[in-house]
């Protein structure tokens, strides 16, 4: 059997089929949902550029994960909620076998020229040259984490600058931009320094949400990650986002932190 050569293979204009570079990584057969979050910006893109002769970016992407989807072919429907010139507010919604699996929704913003007052408070990180390899592809199963390049430093778990390289494009012949790429990596984050061992404690993220203050550019998500863990099983990945001019964004996951020993065997 061939190895597939990228994380999705187009069936149609609306249907995409998953291949083996998605799989894990709390179930080897589920899909791991950084990838898909790549594959929802391609698509409101794809649709905002079919519809308008103007160009908005998008300043805010938020994704809610309803539940775990297979290594099977998922569909994709996309609506613009909030029409507007200068505004929109789009929905796209990832189903499998009619389930909904995921919805994002996505800001966009009109652009104009600011760069006379631009400025960045977000801290930045080291380069990926003077950084280890990370512990991500040793402690987590499936293909997916497999499929990227890291490179990390930890100072304790829970708190870890990194890099991360996509080893596949997202989809098979199909050119994607620039940020559908480093949106289809920013799921990784709570995996990169977990706080605890994952054989011990499973904390999956409900959710997903990124603010930019500007559209990033290049191969190559850097992270500045902390992970928070409350009293009560509720946590919190929280990333500042760096491409290789610098930051461009923040992200933050809502975690549901469950000690094992706690589950029902």
């Amino acid at each position: 059997m061939t190895e597939a050569t990228s994380y999705f293979v187009r069936i149609d204009e609306r249907t995409f089929k998953a291949t083996e570079h998605v799989s894990g990584a709390w179930n080897v057969d589920e899909q791991h949902v950084a990838p898909s979050f790549g594959l929802l910006v391609h698509l409101i893109e794809q649709e905002h550029m079919g519809r308008r002769d103007d160009r908005l970016v998008i300043g805010r992407l938020s994704y809610d994960i309803l539940g775990v989807f297979t290594l099977d072919e998922i569909e994709i429907d996309i609506r613009v909620l909030r029409p507007g010139r200068t505004i929109e507010l789009v929905e796209a919604t990832l189903s499998q076998g009619g389930r909904a699996a995921v919805i994002l929704r996505a800001w966009f913003m009109q652009p104009f020229d600011t760069a006379a007052i631009a400025a960045n408070e977000l801290p930045g990180i080291r380069d990926r040259e003077d950084m280890g390899a990370g512990r991500i592809t040793d402690e987590w199963p499936g293909g997916c984490v497999r499929s990227i390049d890291v490179r990390s430093s930890e100072e304790h778990p829970g708190r870890a600058s990194s890099w991360v390289h996509p080893l596949v494009p997202l989809i098979e012949d199909e050119p994607t931009s620039d940020l559908a790429r480093i949106i289809g990596m920013v799921d990784f984050a709570n995996g990169l320094t977990p706080r605890q061992a994952i054989n011990s404690v499973a904390f999956p993220n409900l959710d997903l949400t990124i603010h930019m203050i500007r559209q990033p550019s290049g191969e190559r998500l850097g992270y500045d990650t902390s992970v928070s863990y409350g009293a009560s099983g509720v946590g919190l990945t929280h990333t500042v986002l760096h491409d290789e001019s610098g930051p461009f964004g923040v992200a933050a996951q809502s975690l549901t932190v469950r000690p094992l020993s706690a589950l029902p065997q």
